[in-house]
């Protein structure tokens, strides 16, 4: 090997080992064309996930090298069939106008039907559902819809673009929101800024007030959020860059905690629609193409 291919190759190897967003996989079962939520299952090791709009209500089981799980007895029952066939788990009672988002929190799925890109809804809202066993279930049932409305918003659409919902996660007894904003009646205009909301009653007979708890202006376009497994560190991910929020000292206002931030490389990310902590120290990112990328807290700057 010449000079100039031994510098090539040990730049190549240092920029492959150093790099702090790597991809480690792709998920390629046919129905999964479009994830838009991701949450760790409590089984060790297994990530619940769903399609974006227009998809069944179903769910599937995934690991972080891409493989969809799923009941044995599918196949023994189904000798033509392979794990391709594999149609997820149906969620009876309920329907996928636009989920965005997913939590598990003590072994109950939250599914966030939350998607506005319209900002005109008045049918938003979160399934509950008991966690299914995944190597035994084929179906399982929604247990209620726990319909919300924001404080702020008093006409449908808004006279601002600022209630669509892409993030959403769990803390305590209270579920949170983060907002992804759009120039009025501009689909595919964005404006800067996030707002964080906070629910404490969860009715299923009408709609529950959320409470405004904070804003940040330099988040833009928040497409998935989780709170890490020790409830220390908050990830908020966008398009363009990935946060992550320590716990406040006093309240809730995460956006106001110490922050870390790395930039997302658009071109090797692409649409990044959701993101999960594996443990305390590593995330896991997931596109739209439905490519898995690996992060470490580590990595992140502090601002």
């Amino acid at each position: 090997m010449g000079r100039f291919g031994w510098v090539l190759w040990v730049v190549v190897s240092v920029s492959a080992w150093s790099a702090p967003v790597e991809k480690i996989a792709e998920v390629t079962h046919p129905a999964l064309g479009e994830i838009s939520g991701i949450a760790r299952a409590s089984e060790p090791g297994v990530f619940w996930v769903h399609n974006d709009s227009g998809d069944s209500a179903r769910l599937f089981a995934i690991r972080s090298d891409g493989s969809v799980q799923l009941p044995p007895y599918f196949l023994a029952s189904n000798p033509e069939a392979t794990a391709d066939d594999w149609p997820g788990i149906s969620i009876h009672g309920a329907s996928n106008i636009d989920w965005e988002d997913i939590a598990v929190d003590e072994g109950v799925i939250y599914i966030g039907e939350v998607g506005n890109n319209g900002n005109s809804r008045r049918d938003l809202g979160v399934y509950v559902v008991n966690e299914p066993a995944i190597s035994q279930i084929y179906d399982a049932r929604a247990l209620r819809f726990e319909p919300f409305r924001y404080p702020d918003q008093k006409t449908f659409p808004g006279t601002v673009w600022h209630f669509d919902c892409e993030a959403m996660f769990t803390d305590g007894e209270a579920r949170y929101y983060l907002t992804k904003h759009r120039q009025p009646g501009q689909h595919l205009m964005w404006e800067p800024g996030v707002k964080l909301y906070r629910q404490d009653t969860f009715p299923s007979d009408r709609e529950a007030e959320l409470s405004l708890i904070g804003s940040r202006d330099d988040v833009t376009l928040a497409t998935g959020a989780d709170l890490s497994p020790s409830g220390a560190h908050l990830a908020v991910v966008s398009y363009r860059k990935l946060w992550v929020f320590e716990r406040p000292a006093s309240g809730d206002d995460w956006l106001t905690g110490r922050a870390f931030v790395i930039e997302l490389d658009r071109p090797q990310v692409k649409q990044v629609e959701a993101v999960v902590w594996e443990d305390d120290e590593s995330m896991l990112l997931v596109n739209e193409q439905r490519e898995i990328f690996r992060v470490a807290r580590a990595d992140l700057d502090p601002l």
